[in-house]
């Protein structure tokens, strides 16, 4: 898929490969959490970083995987980052965040953590960011790999698909699906735009 056979390799990755990364790390930040918070105060802080994820989720997947320049560096790189997955949505070893950016943007986003919240707050808020990410990069390979049986993983799986194959300026959250219902960019099927269009 690339001329650069090394670009190649580090963009494909095997989905078990964020959990061996990420479960220790949050295993590890949290217990370390524990040490400088109570355990009602870890348990609360892990649940702020993951709501800050779950927004992390919708606005990264909007505004940074979606800005499409038209040429050049940045119509490459666009492509590289998510173009390649809209290309090729069932490709099984395209579809987790390879470690070659998701180490380096958790680190930064960990010094982000330190720097705003302070090294007591920082490890278990930060093990609820990461928990987060971990939960959207495997339902996202469900999602594509996967035929769910109930009602919740159907409409997610639903909606996903109506991004990549009906209209992709909507359905930008996965794992949390309730803020393009806040930021009206919620997917309708092609009945309800019909409906909604004829109401006008």
């Amino acid at each position: 898929m690339f001329e650069s056979r090394l670009l190649d390799f580090f963009s494909r990755v095997h989905p078990v490969v964020p959990v061996i990364i990420f479960v220790p790390a949050i295993v590890a930040m949290f217990v370390w959490g524990l040490d400088r918070v109570s355990i009602a105060s870890a348990i609360g802080l892990f649940a702020i970083g993951y709501l800050v994820w779950t927004l992390f989720e919708y606005w990264l997947h909007r505004v940074v995987f979606h800005f499409e320049p038209q040429r050049g560096l940045g119509a490459r790189l666009h492509w590289i980052i998510h173009g390649i997955h809209h290309d090729h949505p069932n490709d099984p070893l395209r579809l987790v965040m390879p470690p070659a950016v998701s180490v380096p943007l958790g680190a930064l986003v960990f010094g982000a953590f330190w720097l705003i919240a302070g090294g007591a707050y920082a490890p278990s808020a930060a093990a609820g960011f990461f928990a987060g990410y971990l939960i959207y990069d495997m339902l996202h390979y469900a999602l594509h790999h996967l035929v769910p049986t109930g009602r919740l993983g159907r409409n997610l799986r639903e909606r996903h698909m109506r991004h990549h194959f009906q209209d992709d300026t909507k359905g930008f959250g996965i794992s949390a699906p309730y803020w393009d219902e806040v930021f009206m960019t919620s997917p309708r099927s092609r009945r309800e735009q019909r409906d909604a269009r004829q109401q006008r």
